[in-house]
């Protein structure tokens, strides 16, 4: 766990705008405040910082193929809760999905209270969407109704929708995402189907666009798309992080507020500038994937491995 004002003083620090013990004054804290929220929003459009992939789950209606994501959109979920501490505890689900990600309002909420992780709770749209969840930060909200809806996504990496069958129960169909130009080379965007097989997703502001082929009569979208951060109210939030990410928001944070205190002494500059750089780069390559193995058909491939490895020794030894 980690308060966003060791951040901010930190990052004062090591630049040389407070010395050792010295607390920032509440201006300067809310000036770097606005940097460090304006520097996570610019890392969520780097996918090598994020950490990980939100699940956003949302119902289907029968015979409606677009939908908007993201605050007010209609991908939410309404349900009767109560918070206390970072738990929430889900009573009944009155509409749509809960799925980790999604940020909770209503006239009581205070700041940005999201969806951290599931609990007892394993979110979807069925009973197993009650019992608790853990949130971003605490509060403590007595049995009431919330809005939750999904942040809107920078991009979505892969999907599903997700039927039910009388005979074996659930099952899960991959859907294609495709470009926009894709989108627009089909002739009948309104045509029934039993469920999507593709997406196309228009991030557009403030609400993202998702548009569906064909138009289902039954399912449940799966949409698995990179983690946002959520912004930070005060800098008294307290906020978990995985191992590494406090110390590159400390230093990146440093390195935005060199020329706003007018630090140029380039043993600083020097030093603030490596250790940026060097602790994002520690990041991208802890969440570097490793390349898919490009499988082959059986019908080319006979006498090796059937995937791309025997490129690597021009086909011999195997």
């Amino acid at each position: 766990m980690s308060i966003v004002y060791d951040i901010v003083g930190g990052a004062l620090r090591s630049i040389g705008a407070l010395a050792s013990g010295e607390s920032p004054t509440a201006s300067a804290a809310q000036d770097a405040l606005t940097t460090l929220n304006d520097l996570i929003e610019l890392f969520a459009t780097e996918s090598l910082l994020i950490y990980a992939q939100q699940e956003i789950i949302h119902p289907l209606t029968g015979g409606q193929y677009i939908y908007t994501i993201g605050p007010n959109g209609n991908t939410g979920a309404v349900f009767t809760g109560s918070v206390s501490g970072n738990v929430l505890t889900v009573t009944d689900l009155i509409s749509g999905s809960i799925s980790v990600g999604q940020i909770l309002t209503n006239s009581n909420v205070v700041g940005t209270l999201s969806i951290a992780s599931l609990g007892s709770g394993i979110g979807g749209s069925t009973s197993g969407a009650l019992g608790t969840y853990y949130l971003n930060t605490t509060a403590n909200l007595g049995s009431q109704s919330f809005i939750s809806n999904p942040p809107r996504p920078v991009r979505i990496n892969s999907a599903f929708v997700r039927v039910l069958n009388s005979i074996t129960g659930m099952l899960d169909f991959p859907v294609a995402l495709i470009s926009c130009g894709d989108y627009q080379k089909i002739g009948i965007k309104s045509m029934p189907g039993p469920w999507p097989r593709a997406c196309y997703y228009e991030p557009s502001e403030p609400l993202g666009v998702l548009h569906y082929w064909q138009n289902p009569s039954q399912g449940e979208m799966h949409l698995f798309c990179d983690i946002v951060f959520s912004r930070f109210n005060t800098i008294q939030d307290v906020v978990q992080f995985p191992p590494g990410y406090k110390l590159m928001l400390q230093w990146g944070l440093a390195e935005l507020l060199l020329p706003e205190y007018g630090k140029n002494d380039q043993v600083i500059v020097e030093l603030v500038t490596k250790n940026a750089s060097k602790f994002k780069g520690q990041i991208k390559a802890a969440n570097r994937k490793p390349q898919a193995i490009q499988r082959l058909d059986p019908a080319i491939v006979t006498g090796n491995p059937q995937d791309a490895g025997w490129i690597l020794s021009g086909g011999f030894g195997g």
